[in-house]
């Protein structure tokens, strides 16, 4: 299981404590740190579409209107911290976010 996220994001630490706690083996990737490739955004997006984008997040807010009207793609490539979080591959299943539902698949 890989847990895509940022390091410094509260629901990120949350899920992987929880995932960890259930005796699951899961791999965090912080995408600052290690950015995703064109491949798996394109992956990310084809799955949740728009709502890969947290257009709640100050990143977004921040982003000019030329970037906002862009792509998914293209928002989560020039700035990955815009990308909702935890997005999580369990198994060739993608989960997005930290909801009652994703626990419930998860764990």
């Amino acid at each position: 299981m890989i847990l895509y996220g940022i390091s410094t994001c509260d629901t990120c630490k949350k899920a992987l404590k929880a995932i960890e706690a259930a005796g699951h083996a899961v791999t965090f990737r912080d995408v600052r740190a290690n950015p995703l490739t064109a491949a798996e955004i394109d992956t990310i997006v084809t799955e949740f579409g728009d709502r890969a984008v947290n257009k709640q997040s100050t990143t977004y807010r921040g982003f000019s209107d030329f970037l906002k009207a862009s792509e998914p793609e293209a928002q989560i490539a020039a700035q990955p911290a815009v990308m909702k979080r935890p997005v999580i591959n369990a198994d060739g299943k993608w989960l997005l976010g930290w909801d009652e539902a994703v626990q419930a698949a998860v764990l």
